[in-house]
């Protein structure tokens, strides 16, 4: 039983009873002494629930108001919604991605789908258009992915088979064609990116699939890799380009930029902590650096890159070409 289902479980049990002894709590929830102790403190001091303790008769009871006659007004409702903020966004995040689909053959399917998000949204103390409303999941940066590429993609995917691709490489502005084996596709950072055995170049690749364009089911069946082959090629270093481990960040944030980034995962694997002024030190496992010094950069004098050499003079350099274009 989540943290969640225990409060109304309380409150059911508060308001069927004029006291609720402390053994029937833990009991009914299956809880120790001390999780009791806490829950009951969380439910006073944060939710502002009215429970009180009655030493003559030996329990709680819920001391809502002034008395009406004879008896106390037991009423009372845990407020809000009682989504965690990863249920929300994922709620809304599908409310969104259905909202935006065109008229098309999935017409039949999504609309009872996006009813039943609603109704869960709904769930709550509040109407799903009030939550949707009050509560936002901005998107930025989406590229738009040719959906006749994408079908092509997820096709071959599902039914295990090649794919052949021309794929753009935006960096040295050259159009490839490839046969490969399609093994994930991933959405990151509001895009998707499809993980492939590359038969060309006979190793693991990651293709934006925006950048593909054209894409063809070939009749081979594709090459299986196993998971964890995925995960160790394409899952250990940083970001979506990631590779296996070549090197550590080390990065020390400013006082100022500390505050928000030592509450931020950048990596499963990394390692924090703060210094005596209030400096982040920030230490993270990468192999290619292109998306690391992205987001380095956009901290501008609130980071310094501690380590390695060649990551700091790769973002000196950057910056010195940033600087230069400003100079008169």
């Amino acid at each position: 039983m989540d943290r969640t289902e225990r409060f109304y479980r309380m409150q059911r049990l508060l308001e069927s009873r004029r006291c609720v002894p402390r053994e029937a709590f833990i009991e009914d929830l299956g809880v120790s002494r001390a999780t009791l102790k806490r829950d009951l403190a969380y439910l006073r001091d944060r939710m502002q629930v009215p429970i009180e303790w009655d030493r003559e008769r030996g329990g709680y009871y819920l001391d809502a108001g002034p008395a009406s006659g004879d008896q106390r007004s037991r009423s009372f409702q845990l407020p809000g919604l009682w989504f965690s903020a990863e249920e929300v966004h994922a709620l809304l995040t599908m409310e969104q991605l259905l909202e935006r689909l065109q008229p098309g053959l999935l017409a039949q399917q999504v609309r009872p789908l996006r009813e039943r998000i609603r109704k869960i949204l709904g769930t709550g103390d509040f109407a799903a258009e009030e939550v949707t409303r009050r509560i936002r999941v901005l998107q930025m940066g989406a590229r738009t992915v040719e959906p006749a590429h994408f079908q092509a993609i997820a096709s071959a995917l599902l039914s295990r088979r090649r794919l052949r691709i021309r794929h753009h490489r935006r960096g040295s502005d050259e159009v490839m064609d490839r046969e490969v084996s399609p093994q994930r596709l991933i959405h990151y950072r509001d895009n998707w990116y499809l993980d492939a055995w590359c038969h060309t170049r006979r190793a693991l690749r990651t293709f934006a699939v925006d950048a593909i364009r054209d894409a063809r089911i070939a009749g081979r069946a594709a090459r299986e890799v196993p998971d964890a082959e995925l995960d160790a090629a394409l899952e250990s270093g940083y970001g979506i380009f990631a590779g296996p481990v070549a090197h550590t960040a080390v990065l020390r944030f400013a006082p100022l930029r500390a505050r928000w980034v030592s509450r931020e995962s950048w990596h499963p694997q990394q390692e924090g902590h703060f210094e005596l002024d209030g400096a982040w030190i920030l230490k993270l496992p990468y192999s290619d650096p292109r998306e690391l010094i992205m987001d380095i950069l956009k901290y501008g004098s609130g980071v310094e890159v501690l380590a390695p050499a060649t990551l700091r003079l790769a973002v000196v350099a950057e910056l010195d070409a940033a600087a230069r274009q400003y100079r008169y």
